[in-house]
């Protein structure tokens, strides 16, 4: 007689054996070859990837990015949305009956709102760039939208509306620098040892999430006389009878469905007098933030994920940001703040996604969230903000390739990794790293030019040379389209991969040593900076 323990193991052999029977046959299909799975016969089939790990994966990703459906929900919903005030009455109008039930009305809005816009955007990414990276309204974007752009319940300079309107506005000027090669020449501006820097400070903004108590395990929480404090209770959850109200199930329902009723398309397009000036304000402010944040956060993960290229870029690097770009146009019309990638797409890739099925099992779990919001609102951020701890912790390998030897690299890579956390933002990391880089090196280049060289910074012969010239190598798919359509003779100049390749690259790579022959954009870097994590190239 087989023993119990002999039966459950029996039973699984014969499960994983008939898993993977069925993830041989999807990958020999029409649908396994799309998505280049493993077997699929596609010349560029990624290695490892099956369809049951992409969707663990996917499954994965959302487990850690659920909590955005309640977290986003209420930090926008402070914004007061399209609420108004009487007139004459306080700034929020505090203990006014009609005021409190417009904002839950838009609360419940913002959170379907939420789901909805996650779900979308990522299977629409997922499809379009093969990339496991989730998509979702950014955290740090929605409390600068509501807390620095709007104010809370409207008490800012910019209303709600107009708000709205720039950042619609806004996905079209990113879907134009996008195509043009723009963003795609900003990533390459960025000095490598501050791409590095961004994905070690992104790994530690991850810890730190996964450590606070808001989304994750309730290890440290705002002190009063230092910026973190171990362990305790928000004081926003201490009850009348100082105990910690927090984690408790207020809403018995399970299933529930709510129509979005007053943020669906709301923007304000009369922009004459001093709304112009302040759409003008809104889109400038938007501009300058979403752009670094989004195009940081896409390249971290792209580079987590392994396949950037040795030239700063990575595949449909043009469809992935003009994917991007259009769902924050159309998460304006949902009432929300700008979309980006998100961090937590790291513990997807971790599980194993390296297409864009992991990102598409995102998406349709959060549009099956839309009718069970209210469980999976309650889902305890304990759960799974070990899992956010564990990828910080991979992340933060990356450390070990920042050029630490000379001063003019490390400290500015030092700045950024550490801002990113303790800002609560990655735009903000990034900027004031580059700020650092850009006065520290114009010094030590000025009193290099001024002694003629003999007076030099230790280890100054280890630096990394930067350059940020744009070559024809950053030009996006379609100009080398039709450079090759009209121009025939220029057509094979400096040409790269992006989603469909159309001639090979020239440019030579020597083990870790740029060449100068690609129209003189890069020279010798003197140290290699590639990322080895064990995962196969999406190339």
């Amino acid at each position: 007689m087989m023993s119990p323990f002999a039966f459950i193991q029996n039973g699984f052999e014969k499960t994983k054996e008939k898993v993977s029977a069925w993830d041989q046959r999807i990958n020999r299909s029409t649908f396994g070859r799309v998505f280049r799975l493993e077997g699929s016969g596609h010349p560029k089939s990624i290695r490892g990837a099956t369809f049951f790990r992409e969707v663990r994966a996917g499954l994965t990703t959302f487990a850690t990015m659920a909590y955005i459906i309640a977290v986003n929900s209420a930090i926008l919903s402070d914004s007061g949305g399209t609420c108004e005030c009487p007139i004459g009455s306080e700034p929020g109008c505090p203990g006014d009956a009609a005021m409190t039930m417009c904002q839950t009305t838009l609360k419940r809005d913002l959170i379907t709102a939420t789901s909805a816009l996650a779900g979308l955007a990522s299977i629409l990414f997922g499809f379009l760039t093969n990339l496991p990276v989730a998509l979702g309204p950014g955290m740090g974007l929605n409390a600068y939208f509501t807390y620095q752009v709007v104010g809370w319940r409207g008490s800012g300079h910019i209303p709600y509306r107009i708000a709205l309107t720039a950042i619609f506005v806004e996905g079209f000027i990113f879907m134009f620098l996008a195509l043009t090669g723009m963003r795609q020449w900003l990533v390459r501006m960025i000095p490598a040892t501050i791409k590095t820097a961004c994905g070690v400070g992104i790994g530690l903004f991850l810890t730190e999430i996964g450590l606070s108590y808001s989304a994750g395990i309730g290890a440290i929480t705002g002190g009063f006389t230092t910026p973190l404090a171990i362990g305790g209770c928000p004081p926003e959850m201490l009850d009348s009878s100082a105990e910690c109200s927090g984690g408790i199930m207020t809403n018995p329902a399970i299933v529930a469905f709510h129509p979005i009723e007053t943020t669906l398309a709301v923007q304000q397009w009369n922009l004459e007098g001093a709304s112009g000036a302040q759409f003008a304000l809104a889109l400038v402010t938007f501009l300058y933030v979403d752009i670094i944040d989004c195009t940081a956060t896409l390249y971290s993960m792209a580079k987590f994920c392994g396949v950037v290229e040795e030239d700063g870029d990575f595949p449909r690097s043009t469809v992935a940001y003009c994917t991007d770009a259009a769902c924050i146009s159309i998460g304006s019309l949902f009432g929300c703040s700008p979309v980006t990638a998100f961090i937590e797409s790291g513990a997807g890739i971790a599980e194993g996604g390296r297409t864009g099925l992991t990102a598409i099992s995102t998406g349709f779990c959060f549009l099956i969230s839309l009718f069970f919001a209210p469980i999976l609102a309650s889902i305890p951020p304990w759960a799974t903000g070990a899992t956010l701890i564990l990828v910080g912790c991979l992340m933060i390998r990356q450390v070990t390739n920042i050029n630490w030897q000379y001063i003019g690299d490390a400290v500015p890579s030092f700045v950024t990794l550490a801002f990113m956390p303790f800002s609560y933002s990655v735009a903000y990391g990034l900027i004031a790293g580059m700020l650092v880089y850009i006065v520290l090196n114009t010094m030590i280049w000025a009193v290099v030019q001024f002694t003629s060289g003999r007076v030099t910074p230790a280890n100054w012969q280890s630096k990394e040379v930067y350059s940020f010239g744009l070559g024809k190598r950053d030009m996006p798919a379609w100009v080398r389209f039709v450079r090759r359509r009209f121009f025939p003779d220029h057509a094979t100049e400096g040409i790269r991969k992006d989603g469909i390749e159309l001639a090979d690259c020239d440019s030579t790579i020597n083990h870790g040593s740029r060449s100068a022959s690609a129209e003189g954009k890069q020279i010798q870097v003197l140290r290699p900076h590639h990322m080895d994590y064990d995962l196969p190239s999406l190339d």
